[in-house]
């Protein structure tokens, strides 16, 4: 079964960054637009990122200038680099290939857990 495994979140003080990765199976990366969700407090998991096979990006209005999505196709790996954080960025961020980003191709893997507080 094709799966995808995010990881590299972590508990960070207000002002700092995380590089997030997520990594799956190579036929998934050539086929499809990647992106990133997150799930707080409110259980509702929300739009965070996006980047087509071309490099098109596309966020969320709350992280523009902020975070930056990116994908290396030769490694089948898509990033997500997060700078300024915020407390409100706090929640289990998670990866997948999207047809659009409210139509995922895969099941939700674990997420990975970021925290933002002094």
């Amino acid at each position: 079964q094709l799966q995808l495994a995010e990881s590299g979140g972590g508990l960070v003080q207000p002002g700092g960054s995380l590089i997030l990765s997520c990594s799956g199976s190579g036929s998934i990366f050539r086929l499809y637009t990647m992106a990133w969700y997150r799930q707080g407090l409110e259980n509702v998991r929300e739009f965070v990122a996006s980047i087509t096979r071309g490099g098109d990006t596309n966020y969320v209005n709350s992280v523009k200038g902020r975070f930056t999505i990116s994908r290396d196709n030769a490694k089948n790996t898509v990033y997500l680099q997060m700078n300024s954080l915020k407390p409100e960025d706090t929640a289990v961020y998670y990866c997948n290939a999207v047809y659009t980003i409210r139509a995922p191709v895969l099941p939700w893997g674990q997420g990975t857990q970021v925290t933002v507080s002094s």
